[in-house]
């Protein structure tokens, strides 16, 4: 017997028909004398939903009443898959993040696990049962109701499994697992049988959408084994696990694309030394998370220097950098949407050397032109005109030899 979290996401439960074929599949695990506790997110489509219906009252909704909002779409989804596991005789309950014991910070819609006991849902497997517990969301100290941003209940999910000692975290998607590259993008992209904490955590970070990088984070630090494979398909995923001496053998593990991405430049600024502290600490202030950072070396004593941000964040990035412009001397912001990052990730790097030259080669072959460059010890990181990112994916990815072919 093994104790086995599940955790589906808002495509797998879509609609009633899917939602019955994944409660098919927890009983099967249930009958197999697993203990099982399931993790869902809000149904396809209804968190956008919700958040449509709140800006269209109000443009700048408050942020405790979206987490009272956006918290309903989980709680529906737990709801049914309960009565979906009573129609099959499966004894089963579900819980909200706070009834399941997520005791997080009080920063609403972005909010942090503090502490979180197993105890209660070990009570209720005791009794035989199936657990299902709302992604995404928990409840602060105050009694307020919080939510950890879009994306979140696999942060959940890892989080539940490492409060009651799980076997394994299976995230359950609509893909088979981790791939070398999109492969909507490249069409012979493999699966990825195994993958590194530290290696899946760069493809989160670089736009990747199997995994939220924040569950990533929390998998690593509390040795959380998980595993990524389809809700449609019994095939086998990819484990996420901590790294082995023979994952170096293989110097790049996959390629990422990440079109969500917008480029700043703060043009003609007065070199002095400060200048960028006070750029960057308005814009942590403001909640922005800045990614690649390049600043020019001064010239007749003004500078310039650049920065990306997602392209959600590029209008606030833009707004609050200009109000600063004064107090750094004058200059300019400007803001370009159509770029792209594209990297190359894997431990083997760490060991081998040639792949900088063999990636920047393949993208003068390709007649790419390279605008930023970014590396860390497992990773490295250009951004490049949006409308080349497919065609320099593709060539990335075959030069490397990534493919099933």
């Amino acid at each position: 017997m093994a104790r086995i979290v599940q955790k589906y996401g808002g495509t797998s439960v879509g609609d009633v028909d899917r939602i019955k074929r994944v409660a098919a599949r927890i009983k099967e695990t249930y009958d197999d004398g697993n203990e099982v506790i399931v993790v869902v997110s809000a149904r396809s489509g209804v968190t956008n939903e919700l958040i449509a219906r709140a800006k269209a009252i109000h443009s700048i909704p408050d942020e405790r009443e979206m987490d009272m909002l956006l918290s309903v779409g989980e709680q529906e989804t737990i709801a049914l898959m309960a009565m979906a596991l009573h129609a099959l005789g499966v004894p089963a309950v579900s819980k909200t993040g706070a009834q399941a014991g997520i005791i997080t910070d009080p920063a609403h819609t972005r909010a942090r696990i503090m502490s979180f006991e197993g105890d209660r849902i070990e009570t209720h497997l005791k009794r035989g049962e199936v657990v299902i517990v709302a992604g995404f969301q928990g409840i602060a100290e105050n009694g307020q109701i919080t939510t950890f941003g879009r994306g979140a209940s696999d942060l959940t999910a890892v989080a539940v499994a490492n409060a009651v000692k799980a076997d394994v975290c299976q995230i359950f998607t609509d893909v088979d697992g981790v791939y070398t590259c999109d492969p909507r993008i490249v069409s012979d992209a493999s699966k990825i049988d195994e993958i590194s904490y530290e290696e899946m955590l760069e493809f989160a970070s670089l736009g990747s959408k199997v995994l939220q990088a924040r569950s990533v984070e929390f998998a690593k630090k509390y040795g959380v084994t998980v595993e990524v494979r389809s809700s449609f398909n019994n095939k086998s995923g990819t484990i996420v696990k901590e790294e082995v001496e023979s994952m170096e053998d293989v110097v790049v593990r996959g390629v990422a694309v990440d079109k969500d991405q917008a480029k700043v430049t703060v043009s003609n600024i007065i070199d002095k030394p400060g200048s960028a502290a006070k750029v960057f600490q308005t814009l942590s202030d403001a909640g922005i998370i800045v990614d690649m950072i390049v600043q020019n070396v001064g010239r007749n004593g003004v500078a310039n220097l650049t920065f990306t941000v997602t392209r959600s964040d590029s209008a606030r990035a833009e707004k609050t950098v200009a109000t600063l412009l004064d107090e750094l001397g004058g200059g300019e912001v400007e803001v370009f949407e159509s770029i792209a990052k594209i990297s190359v990730v894997g431990v083997g790097m760490r060991t081998h050397s040639g792949v900088a030259a063999k990636l920047f080669s393949t993208l003068a072959e390709t007649a790419v032109n390279i605008q930023l460059i970014s590396t860390s010890e497992i990773k490295i990181s250009v951004v490049i005109d949006l409308e080349q990112a497919d065609t320099a994916a593709r060539a990335i990815h075959s030069a490397f030899q990534l493919g099933t072919k």
